[in-house]
């Protein structure tokens, strides 16, 4: 893996994380910022710093993975003061210690690494930007179980950041096709980083197209998204009657059947008309109306 292509996409880091962490301190939350993300990039930075010095690249390629790992040691400290509510000063003693042992580790792996490296054993160094790049790749998995939570909607990343890092990855990935000889791995990492970061911004383009007309409604109504939904304006998630919801089914019988709301009276029972005992009159005037035929028949 060729070191300037491997330096382009923790330059691009360290330039995004500047306005991610401007944008933290500004807004005073990181809800939808993985802490687990900056802090496995932070990782990251030890053997990307290991694999730079040992090899001797030029000043400026050395000191980008300790800038990068100290600007992702500062973003995940924010994490903890502002998303988990540590302290302060805790949280400075605890991103100070940690900064001082991932120094202690890169400079133990230069001093072991440099001896073999000079006498022609690249492997291990290799191996060290096989991981770098590995965890630099995995670090960008967190946000979509954030992305999960919130049905797709990005939350806490900054998109200037999120640009210039993807454009890192993507001319990083130019390199390497421009070169004579295509390094597979690198390239395969580079792709994996570029679909993953743009995973994110087509998430964010499928929650603002499906939330069209509540956003629209709710600058109509002067209010945030957030605002309009947590009032119960939002028609679209209004809930509707359950089959099993007995009360509702009763308000509703009650509302939609105006009759049933009034009983029709009973009538008196000494209102009520007798019907005339007609079969024992008809009996007796057939009796008689036979008697007067038979009569005339005789005469």
């Amino acid at each position: 893996m060729a070191g300037p292509q491997t330096s382009i996409p923790l330059a691009a880091n360290v330039l995004g994380l500047v306005p991610q962490i401007w944008r933290n301190w500004r807004t005073k939350k990181t809800d939808g910022l993985p802490g687990l993300m900056v802090m496995m990039w932070a990782s990251a930075s030890v053997p990307f710093g290991v694999y730079a010095i040992v090899q001797n690249f030029n000043i400026p390629l050395q000191i980008q993975p300790q800038c990068f790992g100290f600007l992702s040691l500062v973003c995940w400290g924010q994490t903890l003061v502002y998303h988990s509510g540590w302290r302060v000063w805790t949280t400075t003693l605890t991103v100070g210690v940690l900064a001082i042992i991932f120094g202690g580790l890169e400079a133990l792996f230069i001093c072991v690494l440099r001896g073999p490296y000079a006498r022609g054993v690249a492997w291990p160094l290799t191996l060290m930007a096989i991981i770098a790049s590995i965890i630099l790749a995995l670090g960008l998995i967190p946000p979509y179980f954030e992305l999960a939570k919130r049905k797709g909607r990005v939350i806490g990343i900054d998109f200037i950041f999120l640009t210039v890092d993807w454009s890192g990855a993507f001319f990083s990935l130019m390199a390497l096709v421009a070169q004579n000889t295509f390094d597979y791995l690198g390239g395969t990492l580079y792709i994996i980083c570029l679909l993953l970061e743009l995973g994110i911004f087509v998430s964010q383009l499928s929650w603002l197209y499906r939330t069209r007309r509540i956003r629209r409604l709710a600058k109509k109504a002067g209010k945030t998204y957030d605002e309009y939904v947590a009032d119960g304006s939002n028609p679209i998630e209004t809930k509707r009657p359950e089959a099993g919801d007995t009360k509702l089914q009763i308000n509703e019988h009650e509302t939609d059947s105006p009759e049933s709301t009034h009983e029709t009276p009973k009538r008196p029972e000494n209102c009520i008309s007798k019907e005339p005992k007609a079969s024992t009159d008809l009996r007796d005037f057939s009796a008689v109306d036979l008697e007067n035929s038979l009569q005339r028949v005789e005469q």
